[in-house]
């Protein structure tokens, strides 16, 4: 009797979400480039991918696609508000720096500096 060998899937689920077996690469990574437009076979260049994975990766989003829209969603909704808290975050920070002065001795240099960002038209 012979053993029937079932190939392992393209796409598996990680922590990371819907991932590429063996690759750091995410479904959703790809999504990106779908929602944008590209081809297939370029995305599959970009990212590096065997014909057979490219296959396996449309055909699985193609079999769960609200699944796959859905997560996507998802996690485009997530890394907006990871934007907006860092980018919060960060706006909070500059505005300290930008009220503290400048240590003793560095007078000069910090004229300079502002000097070179004037004449290059950088605020």
């Amino acid at each position: 009797m012979t053993e029937t060998v079932i190939p392992p899937s393209t796409v598996i689920r990680t922590k990371r979400g819907l991932s590429i077996t063996g690759r750091r690469l995410t479904l959703y990574s790809i999504m990106d480039y779908l929602h944008a437009g590209w081809p297939p076979h370029l995305i599959r260049d970009e990212f590096t991918l065997t014909d057979q994975q490219m296959t396996d990766v449309m055909q699985y989003i193609a079999a769960h696609r609200d699944e796959v829209e859905q997560e996507y969603q998802t996690v485009l909704q997530q890394a907006e508000d990871n934007r907006r808290y860092w980018e919060a975050r960060n706006r909070e920070g500059f505005a300290r720096i930008a009220h503290t002065l400048p240590p003793p001795g560095q007078e000069q240099l910090r004229a300079k500096l502002q000097a070179v960002k004037a004449r290059l038209g950088i605020a």
